[in-house]
């Protein structure tokens, strides 16, 4: 069969590719549900049972990576299955070569870009919109903005990746374009986030040390100093326990919320 895969097997195989993370298992992780992406290439192409079998069991390999960005792999491998039952001039092994080789990278970018970066650059304006008062226009605006940027990717993944074929792995391989993209996204994500703390880690202190007819509010002093001090040192605490000394996030959420109500409960936090 010498048909190439049109504009309309892509979208199917663009709406297979959404199920990525629909069936996670701890021996293979996403393999179900990148041989789904693969199903309608497979169909297309593979009418002998044996044949069409030997495929299903090429993807069902173990396979992990960012979920939105394995849509790069699935276009790639479309385009590597399709050359394999056309041609037949690339070895079938080839093809999980390459997913394997895509894992790695496109992990990284994936969970620095889209997790990283846009998410919480999203989430963060969100939020600023609710309390500005905006109400129900923060959630729908991150929701919408996530929306396009994982689809957007997906969709740049799949028709891309296919387009390119294997070049696209080579030129992404060899120019450390991943690598520099990370690289930005980390920086951009924690300057942005960075920026956020005062808004978000607000610790007051409703401490107040009296002399006379002198009184001394701590927070006030605190703010004259540099004002969301506090929340700026608690985020910095935060972030070395949790990357230094491997602390859980869950469990200094948990202290936290102690710590806030005991300090309020007491009047040291208000």
């Amino acid at each position: 069969m010498s048909a190439k895969l049109t504009n309309k097997d892509l979208w199917k195989v663009f709406l297979h590719q959404l199920t990525i993370r629909g069936a996670n298992n701890y021996e293979r992780q996403q393999n179900a549900g990148f041989t789904e992406a693969m199903m309608p290439v497979i169909e297309k192409y593979y009418d002998d049972p044996e044949e069409k079998r030997e495929a299903y069991a090429r993807h069902m390999e173990y396979f992990l990576t960012n979920d939105i960005t394995s849509a790069i792999p699935v276009g790639v491998a479309a385009a590597m299955e399709e050359r394999y039952a056309t041609e037949g001039d690339i070895d079938p092994d080839s093809i999980n070569a390459v997913k394997t080789a895509l894992m790695g990278p496109l992990a990284g970018l994936g969970d620095s870009l889209l997790n990283g970066t846009a998410r919480p650059i999203l989430a963060g304006l969100a939020i600023s919109f609710i309390n500005s008062g905006l109400g129900w226009f923060g959630p729908l605006f991150f929701v919408i903005g996530m929306a396009i940027v994982s689809l957007g990717v997906r969709y740049l993944g799949v028709f891309q990746g296919y387009k390119q074929g294997v070049k696209f792995v080579q030129t992404i391989q060899s120019s450390g374009l991943i690598s520099k993209i990370s690289d930005l996204a980390a920086i951009a994500a924690f300057t942005i986030v960075g920026g956020f703390i005062p808004a978000l880690v607000v610790i007051n202190i409703p401490l107040e040390y009296t002399s006379g007819d002198t009184v001394l509010n701590i927070q006030e002093i605190l703010d004259g100093l540099m004002p969301g001090v506090l929340g700026l040192i608690y985020t910095g605490v935060m972030y070395w326990l949790i990357s230094k000394k491997k602390i859980s996030a869950v469990k200094l959420i948990l202290v936290t919320m102690i710590v806030g109500i005991i300090g309020a409960y007491c009047g040291i936090l208000g």
